[in-house]
């Protein structure tokens, strides 16, 4: 596994989307929401576009212009009556738990977190080479929330 690529998740993950005091970057695409975060050679971007129902892109590069590795994502608020806003409360406190669990790789948040009356749970199976993953969320043990993604490494 590379540590250096590991590491750099960790600290990308918890600089951008789930930290919520981190500004947006400018939109890269018509509609998207964009983040960016860099150290080193190292820059990792996020482009997501919706909202209660998204899709989204992570990508790091090497050396500034090198994509190495990279993630998609697609996820649904399936309880309509709950807001971006109201899930965002579940989800990024989850998400900044990145890279607590040593056997979950940091591409989404630990195996299971709770807060209050939300339980996220996440599954992924893989590593940082291919993996594939379902991130999920209930409000009193009703399944309200869902996401899958899937990545791995970049090489022409």
């Amino acid at each position: 596994m590379n540590t250096d690529l590991y590491e750099f998740l960790i600290e990308a993950k918890k600089q951008t989307y789930a930290n919520e005091n981190v500004e947006k970057a400018n939109s890269s695409r018509n509609g998207s929401y964009d983040y960016e975060y860099s150290n080193g050679n190292m820059i990792y971007h996020d482009t997501y576009f919706g909202g209660t129902k998204f899709m989204g892109e992570e990508v790091v590069y090497a050396e500034e212009i090198t994509p190495i590795w990279g993630m998609n994502y697609y996820g649904v608020t399936l309880d309509e009556t709950l807001s971006e806003e109201a899930v965002d409360k579940a989800l990024r406190p989850a998400l900044m738990q990145v890279g607590m669990d040593k056997d979950v790789i940091p591409v989404r948040g630990p195996k299971e977190y709770i807060n209050g009356e939300y339980k996220y749970t996440f599954v992924v199976e893989g590593d940082l080479n291919y993996f594939e993953g379902t991130e999920t969320i209930y409000k009193n043990n009703k399944r309200v929330y869902i996401l899958k993604c899937h990545g791995g490494i970049i090489k022409r």
